[in-house]
């Protein structure tokens, strides 16, 4: 089972997003560090990254955060940060994130946290790592994106042991319990001639 020293956690940078939102990430920051566990994550102070990374910072947790040269005046990089990795390229950030973290988490956010989260779980489906990967279901914001997966499913453009792979809870310790409880799978990315 994964030890899941550091996680990472993917999440807006948008400033407007209703509270519901800021008191969910701050609840996944202060429920990393009270854990004695490492955060890393898109190295913002705004929005719900800075919420994120303040919450564990407040806690006495050691925050890492990775952001592009090219972001880092428009995302306002954290300067307050354990470390904050300034990289040349957002495939830079990504690769270095995924390096430094033993398990992923994707709050609510735009298409450019999903874009991170659907990429890590398209490695997993490849057999480029077994690290487990959950959503944070808060007041159920992925409830549409959960139902549209169970139709890729249902159509075959994802295999059910791949959707099975994907963690969902709507609460914080419960999804890390989860990822901690974690068995990875070695099952072949396409159908065989038999199931097409």
């Amino acid at each position: 089972m994964p030890s899941l020293h550091s996680l990472c956690v993917f999440c807006g940078s948008s400033p407007d997003v209703d509270d519901v939102y800021f008191t969910a990430a701050r609840e996944v920051g202060r429920v990393i560090a009270s854990q004695g566990r490492r955060l890393v994550y898109g190295g913002g102070r705004i929005g719900l990254m800075g919420a994120l990374a303040d919450a564990a910072t407040a806690a006495g947790g050691e925050v890492i955060g990775v952001i592009p040269r090219s972001l880092l005046d428009k995302e306002v990089g954290h300067q307050g940060l354990s470390r904050l990795h300034v990289v040349a390229s957002m495939h830079d950030r990504k690769a270095l994130m995924a390096e430094l973290s033993d398990g992923f988490i994707a709050l609510p956010g735009g298409i450019g946290t999903l874009e991170e989260f659907f990429e890590i779980w398209t490695w997993a489906q490849l057999g480029l790592h077994h690290k487990p990967f959950g959503l944070l279901n808060v007041a159920g914001f992925f409830d549409p994106l959960l139902a549209f997966l169970d139709e890729l499913a249902d159509h075959r453009f994802l295999r059910r042991e791949h959707r099975g792979m994907l963690h969902t809870r709507p609460i914080t310790g419960d999804l890390i319990r989860a990822m901690t409880e974690h068995q990875p799978i070695d099952v072949w990315k396409w159908l065989s001639e038999a199931e097409s």
